[in-house]
């Protein structure tokens, strides 16, 4: 049953890369799909950490800052293209050693406050390594992307080895969420075309979502006080 399984997962990746791609992954196949589990247990790790630090806010503050976890592992060909777009050679220790979002976690919050309160959170926890750190909330990308992404290492532990693993953590709000959710589906739509005032629109309604939130966020103070 388990080899079904393995021969099932074969052949998906094979079915959706190029023919360039085929005989490296036929070969390389075991120590890939190994690497990918190692990536996946570091999702689990840090999904956890997140699950924990809304448990306890839920007791300490009587409300879950969380509002969604989501996590994916990048696919081979997306890999494949970015160690291209960077002249990396697609060996093993290649794919490790310059990609650092091969596994994501995304955490969707209530408030832009819990953003950075989670953020922080997790970095005082002496088995996270911080490697990068972006606040595109505080400086926003051109097209009006905003969530604060982090690349931390955690170890994961195995039956006779320990392994840091690096996982990309994108946190953002609800309505960052909506917004880059809708963004993507509009901007990347086939067969249309985008425009530049397509693109003021959309940067328009991120400045929206952005007041909202902070609108959101005085209110939410003002509560507390009471």
């Amino acid at each position: 049953m388990a080899q079904n399984k393995e021969e099932l997962l074969k052949q998906r990746i094979l079915s959706v890369v190029d023919d360039l791609s085929v005989d490296w992954i036929k070969e390389k196949f075991d120590e890939f799909s190994r690497l990918m589990t190692y990536y996946r247990c570091a999702m689990m790790e840090i999904e956890t950490k997140f699950n924990v630090l809304n448990e306890e806010y839920s007791l300490a503050h009587d409300r879950n800052p969380i509002s969604a976890i989501k996590t994916r592992l990048k696919s081979f060909p997306s890999i494949n293209e970015k160690l291209m777009r960077k002249g990396a050679d697609n060996s093993i220790d290649s794919i490790e050693k310059n990609i650092n979002d091969i596994a994501g976690v995304r955490v969707i919050c209530s408030f832009p406050d819990d953003v950075y309160e989670l953020a922080e959170a997790l970095l005082k926890q002496d088995d996270i390594e911080l490697i990068e750190q972006k606040d595109y909330i505080k400086n926003p990308k051109p097209n009006g992307y905003r969530s604060l992404h982090i690349i931390v290492g955690i170890p994961i532990f195995l039956a006779h080895e320990k392994r840091v693993m690096k996982v990309e953590i994108q946190l953002r709000t609800i309505a960052m969420d909506f917004w880059a959710s809708l963004e993507h589906q509009l901007r990347y739509k086939k067969d249309t075309t985008f425009t530049k005032e397509m693109a003021k629109e959309l940067s328009l309604c991120a400045e929206m979502s952005a007041e909202l939130d902070n609108k959101m966020d005085k209110l939410r103070r003002k509560v507390l006080k009471k």
